[in-house]
């Protein structure tokens, strides 16, 4: 059944019940730690004393042999709860924990809103991101400042990839014309008539970048990819609703830009997607924004495209101590724009860009035939390094971005930075590292990136899917939970059972 209109996203909040209450004590276990070692300067809906409450509600547990990404997991979890707001407008989410000069309304910025839903999504209470959706989607556009449009976006996307979630129509159907004036907006302001979108790196959110520019139209492999992504959403957000019309319409936006992205951004001398000049010169930089296409299943699926990649494994590409760089540290431009200046975009690792390279690797490595040199065991590896440049003086830590070298954060010690809302990561354990892959159809699919022999066992309880309550337990020899390999649950009872870690799909159970 492609869709259940019945289902009501608040029977997650109410079935949380079915949880596995045995990991509780370790939840309990981080959250004091984490309450130990902060000063909690800023306090808005839900102080650290309250923390553990509202995430115990909220949030899947998880438990793995990795300590490091297990406590991570749990930190963003704690951090983004921060950022919650309750305002006369409902719920909110901020980026920067203090008031900073460019935010909208509430101190609200939309350049991290596609990560925040994507991250947000599996909350159990849906009334957060409910109200934070609502606030951006209906609210914004009607105020005398509408900020949505200070950044590049792949909204409709995220709209879309929350409800492969929850498959709450109504919503959808309620959403659905305000993102389609989104969209005829960006059209008409950011659309050159070949058909491709420019973009200033600034308001890509990626200012100061080798590329980069704030006066020069370029046309860049973001706002493209968002685009492109946003069309596929829209085209299937339509069909979901019955609007054949738009359904098709939006189809074909997707293909000329998929047609224009590869015959105009793609240089095929040096295998990457780069910028496109104004002067209809390629940039000669390769950045990590080469590989935001494959965050949208946008490169066909051939071995030329793929052997982009292997940029990942070379330490004079994108590998580096700390993390993925954004830009290859081979350019004469690498990291020459200054250190914390401003928010330069000319190499240091963001995790803003780590998330949607991970994303893109995830899809390429599931989505496609051809991976090149990319195996489960280089997502692992960076994911692991992603989750372990979350510290700073040794203690959990998430700020702006980091000198590649030697993990210090750029921006030092400016409290604007502590606990920087910019990125995802719990959402990348979730959807891809253990792989639950959000689907129309009442079909649980999962797809793990975990190396074979790296973890013997992982349980991830709780998570809120299609209106059922799923516990995902991994248990190599029986050791650990009393049962050996691997078993779905589905609200407390048994839906599948295995012997290996492998990729599943499973009709869910109604």
């Amino acid at each position: 059944m492609k869709m259940r209109v019945a289902i009501l996203f608040s029977f997650f909040f109410l079935a949380s019940n079915a949880q596995d209450k045995s990991l509780l004590p370790k939840l309990k276990s981080h959250v004091d730690y984490f309450n130990s070692i902060d000063t909690e300067l800023v306090v808005n809906h839900v102080s650290n004393k309250q923390a553990y409450a509202w995430m115990a509600a909220n949030i899947p547990l998880f438990e793995c042999p990795d300590t490091t990404i297990e406590k991570i997991y749990y930190y963003r979890w704690w951090a983004i709860r921060k950022h919650l707001k309750r305002t006369p407008d409902g719920y909110v989410f901020t980026e920067f924990i203090t008031p900073v000069n460019h935010a909208g309304k509430y101190n609200t910025i939309s350049s991290g809103l596609g990560h925040h839903i994507n991250e947000l999504r599996w909350l159990r209470d849906p009334q957060y991101l409910n109200q934070y959706m609502d606030f951006w989607i209906h609210l914004v556009p009607t105020l005398s400042k509408n900020h949505l449009y200070n950044f590049s976006s792949w909204l409709q996307h995220a709209v879309y990839e929350r409800y492969l979630v929850d498959l709450d129509t109504a919503r959808l159907r309620f959403a659905f014309p305000m993102l389609h004036d989104n969209y005829q907006w960006w059209e008409k302001e950011k659309q050159v008539p070949s058909g491709l979108f420019w973009q200033f790196d600034v308001k890509d959110a990626m200012e100061e970048s080798i590329s980069g520019s704030r006066k020069e139209k370029n046309r860049r492999p973001t706002i493209n990819s968002y685009m492109y992504g946003n069309a596929v959403a829209m085209s299937r957000m339509a069909s979901v609703l019955g609007d054949h019309a738009m359904d098709l319409t939006y189809r074909q936006k997707a293909a000329q830009l998929k047609k224009l992205v590869h015959d105009s951004l793609w240089d095929a001398n040096e295998s990457f997607f780069k910028v496109l000049h104004t002067n209809a010169q390629l940039e000669d930089a390769k950045e990590a924004i080469g590989f935001i296409p494959w965050y949208f299943n946008l490169p066909k699926d051939k071995s030329a495209f793929a052997a982009q990649w292997a940029e990942l494994l070379d330490t004079s590409g994108f590998r580096a101590p700390w993390g993925i760089t954004t830009a290859e540290r081979r350019h004469p431009g690498f990291r020459t724009h200054g250190s914390g200046h401003g928010c330069e975009w000319d190499g240091a690792v963001w995790p803003f860009a780590t998330t949607q390279t991970l994303k893109g690797l995830s899809n390429l490595l599931k989505n496609y035939k051809h991976h090149g040199r990319m195996d489960a065991n280089v997502f692992y590896s960076e994911f692991h390094k992603y989750a372990w440049s979350h510290q700073k003086n040794g203690l959990p830590y998430l700020g702006e971005y980091q000198d590649e070298k030697n993990g210090y954060w750029l921006k030092g010690d400016n409290p604007r930075s502590s606990y920087y809302n910019h990125s995802g990561f719990a959402d990348l354990i979730i959807n891809d590292l253990i792989g639950l892959r959000t689907r129309e159809d009442d079909v649980i699919e999962i797809h793990p990136l975990i190396p074979d022999g790296q973890w013997k066992w992982f349980r991830l309880s709780g998570v809120a899917y299609h209106g059922k309550i799923f516990d995902l337990q991994w248990d190599e020899t029986g050791t650990r939970y009393g049962e050996a390999g691997f078993l779905v649950m589905q609200d407390g009872k048994e839906l599948y059972r295995g012997n290996a870690l492998k990729p599943i799909k499973v009709r869910i159970k109604f």
